[in-house]
């Protein structure tokens, strides 16, 4: 085939080790930690929603674990949601609970980046909320883990700092809907696909930044993070 335009770049997130990870979709859970949907006006195990990314808004994270990101435009409310980042290896649809860690090739560091007021508006027109979540650079990650050299329990941390200041701080074992029954969920809908990410939801805590803040983060056994704002 002959392309009128040159193709885009194939977006990307380094591997602990070497070697890149091709992305092919950018799914996200809302509202999965109990606590965080509380913040958020809602309480209770309703069922797991999902929204987008498109795979080009990663903005991976350099050798040494830092980024810096554009403040976006239109927003005076930016808001941090640190996330477990599961990187699907083989893909499938209607995939069991009982079957989908053997899906996964590894994991990562991420932030859904979110310009809260425009999500707000949207939310209240009964509009798509893609302006609030889909925009550039609103997805920063680490590098991926593979799968087989870490392990990811009940127990395992996953907090955020701006400043210095804790923010945001839980375990995994206090997602609402867990990792196999996201992936179960999200393959009665989508086909996954090799090179599919999925952000899993953030903890309670979710607030404002600013150009000039430093965002550090992490989740135990997977790695560290660091986003400095600039100006755009």
């Amino acid at each position: 085939m002959s392309f009128v335009i040159t193709p885009p770049p194939v977006a990307a997130v380094p591997v602990v080790g070497g070697g890149a990870f091709p992305v092919h979709r950018i799914y996200c859970v809302g509202r999965n930690y109990v606590e965080h949907a509380k913040e958020m006006g809602f309480t209770g195990r309703e069922p797991p929603f999902f929204f987008m990314k498109p795979a080009d808004a990663v903005l991976p994270a350099g050798a040494d674990g830092t980024v810096k990101m554009h403040y976006p435009s239109l927003t005076k409310s930016l808001h941090h949601e640190v996330e477990l980042v599961v990187a699907i290896g083989t893909g499938g649809r209607d995939i069991l609970a009982a079957d989908a860690m053997k899906h996964v090739w590894g994991y990562g560091v991420g932030i859904d980046m979110t310009r809260r007021d425009l999500q707000g508006e949207a939310k209240k027109l009964a509009r798509p909320w893609d302006i609030g979540k889909g925009f550039e650079e609103s997805a920063p990650i680490s590098a991926l883990v593979p799968a087989a050299s870490t392990t990811i329990g009940a127990d395992t941390r996953i907090w955020l700092d701006v400043n210095g200041a804790r923010r945001q701080d839980s375990t995994i074992g206090k997602l609402i809907w867990t990792l196999p029954e996201i992936i179960e969920h999200l393959s009665t809908a989508w086909t996954l696909a090799p090179g599919d990410l999925i952000f899993s939801g953030t903890p309670e805590g979710v607030a404002a930044v600013e150009v000039g803040d430093v965002l550090t983060m992490g989740v135990d056994g997977v790695g560290t993070l660091q986003v400095t704002m600039i100006e755009a």
